[in-house]
């Protein structure tokens, strides 16, 4: 391999098919004169575009065609001129230096042209040259090289992480393991859980109960997961009809008066609520928004005026002080009742981080834009993610996320995308450049991920995603199935 060009942070380097370069790989520049190395990624094989070579191509395939006999070439030109024939350009992103064996990002010296060494380098190098002795790692998987891949869990605490890629990847899969790897570390997780993927990761494929089983903890909305008025903090509610049930704006003070009214008479059930707005003195447009509202709230199951079967978010976080995951399963509850719960739940969390009843949170949600109301994106990279509520978006759909999330996003796990659209919403991420996304991700084959971020010190990496024994769920039913 020899150097050919450089352009901003783009290398072109000349090579060929026995040199066994693909996409995503890692070189090694090494200059002798100044005993410095600079890392290059792979981004783009192509031909390499030599002078006169169509020419060649068209009279090579014109004789083919057309002259019959046996080749004379005492010289053996023809082997000479196929190789350069066959001679690859690769496109590389200049990623960081080695300098006194250490790594480093100063990319402001060219090596030679002529004296330069280049040689692949191993991925399992470089994550010895990049590894932090961190203490908390989670197995993700193996590299090309089959050598394994893990993250420190220090690199999602405290982060803002993206999970995407095209339906069928492995993204569930993926987060399921991040999950997992965070409990195993003893942190408090929660799933916002649309399809019912996470219900059993505490059973093997078997059926049979797992090591996690006693430390994942399933809440279904109208089932075990209930709440009294009582437990509600004005906030929290106003929130819920405003956000979830569009309250407008002179029904929404009414009500604050309503609630107010019945704190000091301490009379918070729903039977009581409900007398109190048929009772109050208001407008009749406002006491029918207030009672829609109402029944509406009395109609998702949501709450309960049972006190021996509502439970509260500090109870279910006692459960998994230690370690543990709370998913919300939110499969087979309607879109209004699921924008309730979620309120309900954002809500909660930010006011036990508030109160320091829990340390913090690593917040996991699935197709976020069908629950997640407009002014929550921006609390969770802001206010939300300063009270400790560390969110990981999982999502097949890129443009649903907003440009502000992707551009502070710490770490983005990419599967793999076709579309030039989508590529181009994750492309505007500020931790990697456009053209590496849209190269590699193009050509990732199912449960390999572009792993991008603070995650691998900025060095894109892509990964094999290990398989692990946990009961599947979600999986799309089919009519068309193999028969025994």
């Amino acid at each position: 391999m020899r150097l050919y060009k450089k352009e901003g942070n783009t290398i072109q380097i000349l090579s060929f098919p026995s040199d066994n370069v693909e996409k995503g790989d890692y070189l090694l520049i090494e200059d002798p004169r100044v005993n410095k190395k600079l890392i290059a990624q792979v981004i783009d094989v192509q031909f390499a575009s030599v002078p006169g070579l169509l020419e060649e191509l068209l009279r090579d395939s014109t004789t083919e065609e057309c002259v019959y006999g046996e080749i004379f070439d005492p010289l053996e030109v023809s082997s000479h001129i196929n190789h350069i024939q066959d001679a690859w350009m690769l496109l590389c992103k200049i990623r960081g230096t080695i300098e006194n064996e250490k790594l480093g990002v100063n990319v402001s010296w060219l090596p030679s042209r002529s004296k330069s060494g280049i040689k692949k380098f191993p991925i399992s190098s470089l994550l010895t040259h990049m590894r932090d002795n961190g203490n908390l790692p989670i197995n993700i998987g193996e590299t090309k090289e089959a050598s394994r891949f893990t993250i420190n869990a220090h690199d999602l605490d405290g982060k803002l992480n993206i999970v995407t890629g095209k339906k069928g990847t492995g993204k569930s899969h993926l987060s399921k393991l991040l999950v997992l790897g965070l409990i195993d570390h003893g942190a408090e997780v929660v799933v916002l859980d649309l399809n019912g993927e996470y219900t059993n990761l505490g059973f093997s494929s078997n059926g049979e109960k797992n090591e996690y089983h006693d430390r994942v903890h399933v809440l279904t909305p109208g089932a075990n997961l209930k709440v009294s008025l009582a437990q509600m903090d004005l906030k929290v509610m106003l929130n819920i009809l405003v956000h979830a049930l569009d309250l407008p704006g002179t029904s929404t003070r009414e009500f604050r008066r309503i609630w107010q009214s019945l704190q000091q008479r301490r009379a918070f059930t729903l039977q009581e609520l409900g007398e109190a707005i048929r009772n109050w003195k208001c407008n009749q447009h406002v006491r029918d928004a207030l009672f829609s509202r109402y029944y509406s709230l009395l109609n998702s199951g949501f709450f309960t005026d049972n006190v021996a079967k509502a439970m509260t978010f500090e109870e279910f976080f006692e459960e998994i002080r230690k370690g543990g995951a709370l998913i919300l399963n939110l499969r087979d509850v309607s879109s209004v009742d699921r924008q309730i719960v979620v309120e309900y739940t954002l809500g909660k969390l930010v006011e036990l981080l508030s109160q320091w009843k829990i340390r913090a949170v690593f917040l996991f949600a699935e197709e976020a834009h069908l629950y997640l109301r407009e002014t929550y994106w921006n609390d969770i990279v802001t206010r939300m993610r300063h009270f400790g509520v560390f969110t990981t978006f999982v999502t097949n759909q890129p443009d649903t996320v907003r440009e502000n999330i992707y551009r502070q996003a710490d770490n983005i796990f990419l599967f793999n995308f076709t579309n030039e659209r989508d590529l181009e919403t994750v492309s505007r991420a500020a931790r990697v450049d456009s053209e590496t996304v849209k190269s590699i991700a193009q050509g990732l084959p199912p449960h390999r991920c572009l792993v991008l971020g603070k995650a691998v010190k900025d060095f894109p990496m892509v990964v094999k995603v290990r398989a692990f024994d946990v009961q599947t769920m979600g999986q799309t039913r089919l009519f068309f199935t193999d028969k025994d």
